[in-house]
């Protein structure tokens, strides 16, 4: 269980620290924090250092005056079968080190690389995994050592920047706290039991650990704290012995250094009688078995987060889209299948089951009728440019009842107004039309991964919308020429009724050129063009309906289908080339997909095992 259950959420902390990078944080957060770890707090010189090296069972970490852990140190112990020990970098994933001298160098070179060769200290965690068999799976959280006063080089803020660091670790529900005291100073003094202490009131994710037992006055004994009586806490204090100074300048290595631990204690006769639990050894074993415990506590609850991102990511890859075949015809498969998806939502939005259609109509109700409106037929029917327009007609020989040339030169003069609205209406359809293919474009999510085919597919659509536009411009000024090449008879044949019922056909020529005479004319070809334009406002949005908005339901992509059939294999694949970083989010959706369906098969297969 220890093996399997602990080693497989280091893995599945390790992944989610190094997925964060590729999208999705704030659900790898979310997991990160749900997995339960160690975090390890004390003062400056309080032993930290020397705790973790004992429980590693290696010699690894930067020592040294003053403020040595500067940024925190996320270290993941892996127990092996074998007797291989290594250690690697999460920023150096191909390197592996088999000397810890070199693993302390890198410590402290990555540390400089963000903090610089200062006293200054970051939150962005370092990631170191060991892998040996001498260790226990767990993980554990070096932090900076608590300090009370600024140094010279420090910011004034350390002490607090500090503080507020390792707070934002400990004060997690599923952290637990290795609150390390040295057992020299009085433990009422002590920064990590204080710290601990307003996180965990209670003492229930609290470990005390004293260090620094053999340095004590002669005659004094740390019994108090250790049998919590000075301190109580939910879970036994545990006293460790360090190595001195002497013998980490000898390099005494970690195997020498346990069994002299365990001596101390074997033969201490303040210790003895609780030999069997203390030591770095028996903390180690202590804090895994605990850790054992947790774990299988949020079981439940971290099955049903890493569900939730399994069908999280899974939907993502849906609509990202799974590999291409390789082969010609799947690829013109592809191709046709996504053109089709197009082609359903530009009809979407011209049949209204997305917006967008509707404009059109705004066009034909709306701003076509206010274009009519606005032409400047009070100006061209004025009576000045009446009476010249029907005299220059007239010519040498004078109108005798109706000035038929006339009417016919101020109506054709007047119908070309109309060119204006007629083109305008689809342009503006047209652009409509522009507007939902872009759309329309940007709403087919399978096309986003493939950059050229969306490109070439947008171009193909446009230039078909330009040839629909074009032709419904002929055809919408075909319509208003016709009015102007043919005027209707009915109109002409109450003329002569309208004269004889308001003027005297048998009056002087000079008469034909009254105002009276003039505004009649003006009167009638205004009530001329205003038939015109009636029937201008309907067929006018008929045109554009039939040559643009129904042939783009109808044949949009028609000449794009006939060109594609003509390509090759090569040229396929090349509309299909993806976006890179599209390509590499999928790669490293399907890893996470991976890693989290594993550690589910896996955490399940521990939970019926229970």
């Amino acid at each position: 269980m220890d093996n399997n259950l602990i080693g497989l959420v280091n893995r599945i902390q390790r992944a989610c620290t190094a997925f964060a990078d590729y999208g999705g944080e704030g659900a790898v957060a979310s997991l990160w924090e749900s997995l339960p770890s160690v975090a390890v707090v004390g003062g400056q010189s309080s032993g930290k250092s020397s705790v973790l090296e004992s429980i590693v069972g290696r010699d690894f970490l930067p020592r040294g005056s003053g403020i040595v852990t500067r940024r925190p140190l996320v270290l993941q112990l892996h127990k092996t079968e074998d007797k291989y020990e290594y250690a690697e970098f999460l920023h150096l994933p191909k390197r592996r080190f088999t000397d810890f001298a070199a693993v302390r160098k890198e410590i402290s070179d990555e540390t400089d690389r963000i903090t610089g060769r200062s006293k200054q200290i970051s939150p962005v965690p370092i990631h170191l995994s060991v892998h040996s068999p001498n260790v226990v799976n767990l993980t554990l959280i070096d932090l900076p050592g608590l300090t009370k006063i600024a140094v010279e080089g420090q910011s004034d803020s350390i002490v607090a920047d500090i503080e507020n660091m390792v707070r934002s670790y400990i004060e997690k529900p599923n952290c637990i706290i290795l609150a390390v005291s040295p057992a020299n100073q009085d433990i009422a003094t002590s920064d990590a039991i204080k710290i601990a202490r307003e996180v965990d009131p209670q003492g229930e994710r609290t470990f005390g650990v004293l260090t620094k037992l053999d340095l004590m006055d002669k005659g004094t004994n740390a019994l108090d704290v250790l049998e919590g009586r000075s301190y109580k806490l939910m879970h036994p204090w545990i006293g460790v012995v360090n190595r001195s100074q002497q013998d980490i300048n000898k390099s005494v290595d970690m195997i020498a250094a346990r069994r002299r631990e365990r001596e101390y204690f074997q033969t201490s006769p303040d210790y003895g009688h609780l030999q069997s639990k203390m030591g770095s050894e028996y903390l180690g074993k202590i804090l895994s078995k605990h850790l054992e415990a947790v774990i299988k506590s949020r079981i439940p609850g971290i099955l049903a987060m890493i569900n939730k991102m399994i069908d999280d990511i899974e939907t993502e890859l849906n609509q990202i889209g799974r590999p291409l075949a390789n082969d010609a015809g799947a690829q013109l498969y592809t191709i046709l299948e996504l053109c089709r998806t197009f082609d359903r939502i530009f009809k979407e939005h011209l049949d209204g089951s997305r917006p967008g259609g509707e404009k059109i109509y705004a066009v034909f109700d709306n701003q076509l009728p206010a274009a009519m409106k606005k032409l400047p037929f009070d100006k061209h029917l004025s009576m000045q440019n009446v009476r010249r327009i029907v005299s220059e007609a007239d010519g040498y020989q004078p109108h005798l009842i109706a000035p038929e040339q006339g009417y016919r030169r101020l109506i054709e003069s007047s119908l070309v107004y109309f060119r204006g609205p007629a083109e305008a209406v689809v342009d503006a359809t047209h652009f409509i039309l522009r507007d939902l293919v872009r759309r329309s474009i940007s709403e087919c999510t399978e096309l986003k991964r493939f950059p050229s085919l969306q490109a070439e597919l947008t171009q193909a659509a446009i230039e078909a919308l330009e040839r629909m536009r074009d032709d419904s411009k002929k055809t919408a000024l075909r319509l208003v020429d016709m009015e102007a090449s043919y005027f209707t008879v009915d109109f002409f044949r109450k003329l002569p009724q309208e004269i004889e019922k308001g003027g005297n056909p048998a009056a002087s020529t000079s008469d034909r050129y009254t105002d009276g005479h003039l505004r009649r004319i003006g009167s009638n070809v205004s009530a001329y063009i205003v038939m015109v334009s009636d029937l201008l406002k309907n067929s006018l949005p008929k045109a554009a309906v039939h040559c643009q908005v129904r042939e783009a339901k109808r044949s949009l992509l028609d000449h794009f289908y006939t060109q594609i059939g003509k390509r090759e294999g090569k040229q396929l694949s090349q509309m299909l080339d993806e976006d890179p970083a599209l390509m590499e989010r999928r790669v490293q959706l399907s890893k996470r997909l991976e890693l989290y369906k594993q550690a589910r098969d896996e955490i399940d297969s521990v939970a019926w095992a229970k």
